[in-house]
């Protein structure tokens, strides 16, 4: 495996902390082969894969634009799947998928295109992995009992972007490259 980023929002201390309780919850009941540690978690706006040395440093040199963008609110919690109910390939945290997040999202994805990287074609559907790679099986009724289980949501501030690498062999998994901060205090709702 070549040198794979993303660029993400990442995850307040306290919702890591909860999402981790919630994670040890989840694993007594459900059979999934990668449990994420919390210091992974995040809200992934762009997946690149394996880029240069020289694509990464183009994308450090461009985002840099992302600063025009302002800081904002979502709303983080709801527990949700992608999949098949009896076989849930990802188990995830959901994310109000707000315009300002909409707009983060878009912005980064023009900036990537004018470093020549392909823009996403599928619709952005913004979560926090949970659990990936399930190894049972299980009645679609249990996977929608936990869901409604958890499903209280908390409020978190979106302040800045991550260009994150991954080691995959390594727990942490993501290493951060570079931050960016978005513009003073938009629409910041109790997130503090």
């Amino acid at each position: 495996m070549g040198n794979h980023y993303f660029i993400a929002v990442p995850l307040p201390d306290p919702i890591k902390q909860d999402l981790s309780r919630l994670q040890a919850k989840l694993k007594e009941n459900l059979t999934y082969k990668q449990w994420p540690v919390s210091e992974d978690f995040h809200i992934t706006l762009k997946f690149f894969g394996d880029l240069s040395d020289n694509k990464v440093h183009q994308l450090k040199e461009h985002l840099p634009e992302i600063q025009k963008q302002l800081a904002f609110s979502i709303n983080v919690g709801k527990i949700g799947f992608f999949g098949d109910s009896k076989r849930p390939r990802v188990l995830w945290s959901g994310v109000e998928k707000t315009e300002s997040l909409q707009s983060l999202y878009s912005a980064v994805e023009e900036i990537a295109s004018a470093c020549g990287i392909v823009k996403e074609n599928r619709p952005y559907r913004p979560h926090i992995t949970i659990a990936k790679n399930w190894l049972g099986e299980a009645k679609g009724e249990q996977i929608e009992q936990l869901a409604h289980m958890h499903n209280e949501q908390q409020i978190m501030k979106v302040d800045r972007i991550v260009l994150y690498q991954i080691f995959p062999q390594q727990r942490p998994k993501y290493h951060p490259v570079a931050t960016f901060e978005l513009k003073g205090d938009g629409d910041t709702g109790s997130a503090d």
